[in-house]
C-alpha cells in the first residue's frame, strides 16, 4: 500500500501544528509549502542586527489545556520541574533546578502582562476601568456622563448588534466607546466602526466589558489564589503570559526542526499554484519553486491550507461555482509595517513626572488622531533577550495600512523618518537617542469582517463538500484567530481524520465556545 500523503500550504502557526500532529498520531507523511524564507508565518520573528521584532505580538497564554500542554512538550518553561513532570493548571512559581534562560536557549518564559492606552497624551489603563486617576485625567464631569452612559447602556441596550458600533455600545456605552473605541478601531481597519460585522468583537472580546473589567481589578486586590483567577478571566484581562525567549518564531523554528527529524517534509521558497479535484476529492497539488519557477505536481491523500482564501479559490480545478469565486475576491485583508527603532533611552512623560527612559508596557495602544501610528511594542518588556544590547530600548512602531497605498509605498527611509517625526510628536523619543532602525511589512495580516465577509457561509459550504481538503488558521478560514485557536483547528482537523469524519463544521466552531467567550459575571 502507497504511503498516503498530506500538502500542507503554510509554515506558520496552523500548518505546522498539522504537519506535527500528523507525524505524532498518524502514519501520514506531511509537505509543507511555505512561500517565503520564514517559518511562523504571521507568528514569525524578524532578527535584525540580533535585535528581534515580534510581528503584532503573541502572548502565549490560552484556555486550552490541550494547547498549553502542547506548547510546553515543545520548550520546558522557565523554573518548571524536569520536562518529564506535568506542571500542574500551566500555572508556577519558578522552581529551582529548572531551565534557566541565561544559561538555555529552548525555554519559555513566565512574563508580566501591562498594555496601556495612550490618549491626549496620558496613559490610560486596558481594559479600560473607571478609577480615580482615570476620572481625573478624563475630566470629572466627562467621567460623570461615561458612567451615566454606560447605565443607558444596560437598561436599554441597542437592538441590533449585527454591527462593531452597536456590539461596543452595549458592553461600555455610547460616549466611553466614542472615546476609546471608535477612532482607534477605525484607524486598525481603516473603515468606519458601522461597516464591520460584529463577528470580529464576538472572537476577539465578546467577554470583555466595563463591569467585568472593574471586577477583575477588584479580585486583584482581594485575592490570593493567582492561578485560579488567570484561568478564569477573558484572555484580554490577564496579567502575565508566557514566551519563548527569543520570540514566538523560536517556538516554530524549533517545531520545524522536530518535524524535519521526524522525517515530514518543510519546503521553503514554495508555491501552491494549483489544487486539482477528481471525484470532489483534491487529487493532487502543483508545487512551484519561487526561484526558478519550475513547477511539479505531487499526488496526496489530504490537502490543509492556511493560504488566503481569496488566493486558494483560484487555484483549485475545476474550478468551484461562480458563486464561490465572486464571495472569494470579495475578502478584504489588512496589512500591516513594523518600523523597528533601536533607542538609547524613551522619553515619556506620565503625567507630571520627569520623562521616563524607559515604560514597563508590552505594547502602547496609540489612541491620538494626529499620528498615524497604531501601537508601539517594547520588545524589552516581552523578552529581555530580543535586545542584543539590554541597556538599549527597543520599540516596533505598528501601522495598519492597505497593500500599495499612500504609506505602504513610502521606502524604508522614509518609513522610518515617519515613525521618528510621530514618536518625537506624542513626546515618546528625542530623535538624537535614536542608533539604528528597520522596516518590516507583513501583508494580509488581518482578514476584515468587511467586503464579502457576510457572505462567506458560501465557501464553507462548498469546501465541506470536498472531503480531504481542510482550511485551517487564519487566513486559511478567513477570522481574526489567535495563534491557539489556529492551533486547534489544525488539531480538530487531524482529529477529524483519525475519527473518519467527514463534515468539518467543527472547525468553524473553534474560538466560538463558551471557555473563550464567558459572559456570564
Amino acid at each position: 500500500m502507497s504511503k498516503k500523503v498530506a500538502i500542507i500550504a503554510g509554515a506558520g502557526p496552523a500548518g505546522l501544528t498539522a504537519a506535527y500532529e500528523l507525524l505524532k498520531r498518524t502514519d501520514i507523511h506531511p509537505i509543507v509549502c511555505e512561500t517565503t524564507d520564514a517559518i511562523g508565518g504571521i507568528a514569525q520573528t524578524y532578527n535584525y542586527k540580533g535585535n528581534r521584532i515580534d510581528i503584532g505580538g503573541h502572548r502565549f497564554f490560552s484556555k486550552s489545556g490541550r494547547v498549553m500542554d502542547w506548547w510546553f512538550d515543545v520548550m520546558p518553561l522557565q523554573g518548571a520541574p524536569a520536562a518529564d513532570t506535568h506542571v500542574k493548571d500551566h500555572e508556577v512559581d519558578y522552581a529551582e533546578g529548572g531551565p534557566d534562560p541565561e544559561f538555555t536557549d529552548e525555554v519559555m518564559l513566565q512574563r508580566p502582562r501591562l498594555s496601556r492606552i495612550f490618549y491626549r497624551r496620558n496613559f490610560f489603563p486596558y481594559p479600560i476601568a473607571i478609577t480615580f486617576t482615570v476620572a481625573k485625567r478624563l475630566g470629572l464631569w466627562n467621567t460623570f456622563f461615561i458612567g451615566l452612559s454606560y447605565m443607558k447602556s444596560q437598561v436599554f441596550p441597542e437592538k441590533d448588534e449585527t454591527y462593531l458600533d452597536g456590539f461596543f455600545v452595549n458592553r461600555f456605552g455610547r460616549r466611553l466607546y466614542e472615546t476609546f473605541f471608535k477612532d482607534y478601531t477605525e484607524k486598525v481597519w481603516g473603515v468606519k466602526c458601522s461597516d464591520i460585522k460584529a463577528d470580529w468583537g464576538a472572537q476577539r472580546i465578546k467577554g470583555l466589558s466595563l463591569k467585568r473589567a472593574v471586577s477583575h481589578a477588584v479580585k486583584d486586590l482581594l485575592s490570593s489564589d493567582f492561578q485560579k483567577s488567570q484561568q478564569e478571566r477573558e484572555t484580554s484581562l490577564i496579567t502575565r503570559f508566557y514566551y519563548p525567549k527569543f520570540g514566538p518564531g523560536q517556538m516554530w523554528e524549533l517545531v520545524a526542526r522536530k518535524i524535519a527529524g521526524m522525517g515530514g517534509e518543510i519546503h521553503m521558497h514554495t508555491l501552491v499554484s494549483g489544487v486539482q479535484l477528481e471525484s470532489g476529492a483534491v487529487t493532487s497539488v502543483t508545487m512551484k519553486d519561487m526561484h526558478t519557477g519550475e513547477e511539479r505536481s505531487v499526488d496526496c491523500d489530504y490537502f490543509f491550507s492556511t493560504m488566503p482564501m481569496k488566493h486558494l479559490m483560484k487555484m483549485v480545478q475545476p474550478a468551484p461555482p461562480s458563486d464561490v469565486c465572486e464571495v472569494a475576491e470579495g475578502l478584504v485583508y489588512r496589512d500591516f509595517i513594523t518600523v523597528g527603532l533601536l533607542l538609547t533611552k524613551l522619553h515619556v512623560k506620565e503625567g507630571k513626572k520627569e520623562p521616563n527612559r524607559a515604560i514597563p508596557d508590552n505594547w502602547v495602544y496609540v489612541q491620538e488622531g494626529d499620528v498615524k501610528v497604531g501601537r508601539v511594542q517594547v520588545f524589552n518588556n516581552w523578552s529581555p533577550y530580543l535586545v542584543e544590547d539590554r541597556e538599549k530600548i527597543w520599540v516596533g512602531l505598528e501601522y495598519f495600512v492597505d497593500e500599495g497605498d499612500e504609506i505602504w509605498n513610502l521606502s524604508d527611509e522614509e518609513m522610518k523618518e515617519l515613525g521618528i517625526a510621530e514618536m518625537e510628536k506624542i513626546g515618546f523619543i528625542d530623535r538624537a537617542d535614536v542608533v539604528d532602525g528597520c522596516v518590516l511589512r507583513m501583508p494580509k495580516t488581518y482578514p476584515a469582517y468587511f467586503g464579502t465577509y457576510d457572505r462567506m457561509d458560501i465557501i464553507r459550504t462548498y469546501v465541506n463538500t470536498i472531503p480531504n481538503m481542510f482550511l485551517i488558521g487564519r487566513n486559511g478560514m478567513h477570522r481574526y484567530n489567535n495563534q491557539d485557536h489556529s492551533m486547534l483547528t489544525a488539531m480538530t482537523a487531524v482529529d477529524n481524520i483519525i475519527e473518519g469524519r467527514t463534515d468539518d463544521s467543527n472547525l468553524w466552531e473553534v474560538n466560538a465556545e463558551r471557555v473563550y467567550h464567558e459572559t456570564k459575571s
